[in-house]
């Protein structure tokens, strides 16, 4: 086995998160190695696919409802004698709170108060953000984005990383932490080409190489066998194989995130597009492929429910819908946000006719569409509003922009659910450090991006890409100062 010279800090992880950290380590004079799975063409993982929204109304202020929402969705139903504590000074937290499976409200303040400062620092290096001023066909919060995206990211970082004299090696899979005598992790070992071994040490190790969902066995284990349905959201995700996690685990680290949920999104399984999201549902039904309704499909702005819908969705038999659309389909703006497929609608001068296309059984499929229609009441639509168009006397509902299916052509799109990452991962402090099942810092780990667990029910839409690129910059500069 192949022992390289030593480093101040590994990196596990050459997408936004790890560069970040990488980067922010750099430049505090420490030596910086970045270990990357893929090769150079394909690094990067979801953050070389992803448009990189972020939930903050400028690059100045985050989002009005940043810390309520991650407050509502911050777990199961908690101990109350655990959300006490939590709002005390975290040096006097008992080992009970310290490693309770719940979002620490200290990281997420660290993740808001570090959000415009973070994106400042991106800037120096040459990213630039825009306003996005329609990313859903009807939204409630603001979102801004760096110009060209997660791409945008890589392309500022890598080459500012490189020029502070550090490393990457691409092709090479780290799958074990060393320790040494007193419980601090020391290094790393791993696989590089050609199966070949490798060990590396550091001061420090910085986990960012994602969460699971590109390993079938960790999604099985812990999302259950349907878990076959879902299909990554971009190539990036297969790359993310859950390594950083379990080597989180075998070291003894607390948990943080839900193990068994995902950030789930609509997409047209037929697209081999990154980020074939579609929004257009809320304009027409959604059916199953036994022909029934299964959802509502209107339920409130597209941005603050469609991960709902989705979840609704992947609960169908395999995992999918048929978005049906009719002729009025004209009436409905922006449809290059709500379509996102490449992939053509399959279209049909009749009803009976496209439910033979789409291989639903033909009087289940119209008896659907008479007992939707009938349901359908009149009044002003509006596309770009709750408008507040519902039907009556049906279950289930449908709350906004419900119109009659009856006007050719017909149309439909088939919708199952991706997922864009994760939420399970490893519990850390306010700067990144790993902690352990005892409530203790473990020395030397971070962990950041996906494989830094925070997420629980709902996901707090465009915070995953700002949350890797807060925590990265914290963890560098603090692993660095270890040095």
């Amino acid at each position: 086995m192949s022992t390289f010279s030593d480093f101040d800090v590994i990196v596990v992880g050459c997408g936004g998160a790890g560069l970040a950290a990488a980067l922010a380590a750099a430049e505090q004079g420490a030596r910086v190695c970045i270990l990357e799975r893929a090769s150079v063409e394909e690094s990067g993982g979801n953050t070389r696919y992803t448009g990189a929204w972020l939930r903050m109304k400028s690059v100045e202020c985050v989002s009005e409802d940043f810390e309520s929402h991650f407050a509502e969705n911050s777990s199961g139903y908690i101990d109350h004698s655990i959300i006490a504590e939590s709002s005390l000074n975290p040096e006097s937290w008992t080992k009970a709170a310290k490693v309770a499976n719940f979002v620490d409200p200290n990281v997420v303040l660290a993740l808001s108060e570090n959000a415009p400062s973070t994106l400042a620092w991106a800037g120096s290096f040459g990213v630039k953000f825009v306003t996005l001023e329609v990313p859903f066909p009807t939204s409630v919060q603001p979102r801004i984005s760096p110009n060209g995206g997660g791409l945008a990211l890589l392309e500022a970082f890598t080459p500012a990383f490189l020029s502070k004299g550090g490393t990457i090696r691409y092709d090479s899979v780290v799958h074990s932490l060393s320790l040494n005598e007193e419980g601090a992790v020391d290094g790393v070992i791993g696989t590089g080409s050609a199966n070949r071994p490798f060990k590396l040490t550091a001061g420090s190790v910085i986990l960012a190489c994602g969460g699971f969902e590109g390993n079938a066995e960790m999604l099985n284990r812990y999302l259950g066998p349907r878990s076959l349905y879902l299909r990554a959201m971009s190539r990036g995700g297969h790359y993310n194989m859950g390594e950083g996690i379990q080597m989180g685990l075998n070291v003894g680290a607390a948990t943080c995130g839900d193990f068994g949920s995902w950030h789930a999104s609509p997409m047209d399984p037929r697209s081999t597009r990154p980020g074939a999201s579609m929004y257009i549902y809320p304009y027409g039904i959604l059916v199953n492929k036994e022909g029934m309704r299964f959802t509502d499909e209107g339920p409130g702005p597209t941005d603050e429910t469609y991960e709902s819908v989705t979840r609704n969705i992947y609960a169908q038999p395999s995992g999918i819908s048929w978005c049906i659309l009719d002729a009025k389909l004209k009436d409905i703006p922006h449809q290059s946000v709500a379509i996102r497929t490449e992939q053509p609608a399959i279209e049909a001068l009749t009803l009976p006719e496209l439910a033979r296309k789409i291989g639903i059984a033909e009087d289940i499929f119209m008896q659907t569409i008479k007992n939707y229609n009938s349901a359908c009441k009149s009044g002003p639509f509006d596309p770009n509003i709750l408008d507040g168009l519902s039907t009556a006397g049906i279950h289930p509902r449908k709350s906004n922009w419900a119109r009659p299916i009856d006007s050719a052509p017909y149309k439909a799109y088939p919708i199952i659910s991706s997922i864009v990452f994760t939420f399970g991962g490893l519990k850390t402090d306010s700067v990144g450090r790993v902690i352990n099942k005892q409530g203790d810092a473990i020395p030397g780990l971070y962990a950041v991006g996906e494989t830094q667990g925070l997420y629980y029910g709902a996901y707090t839409g465009a915070t995953s890409v700002l949350k890797g690129l807060v925590f990265g910059r914290l963890a560098g500069y603090d692993a660095a100062s270890n040095k």
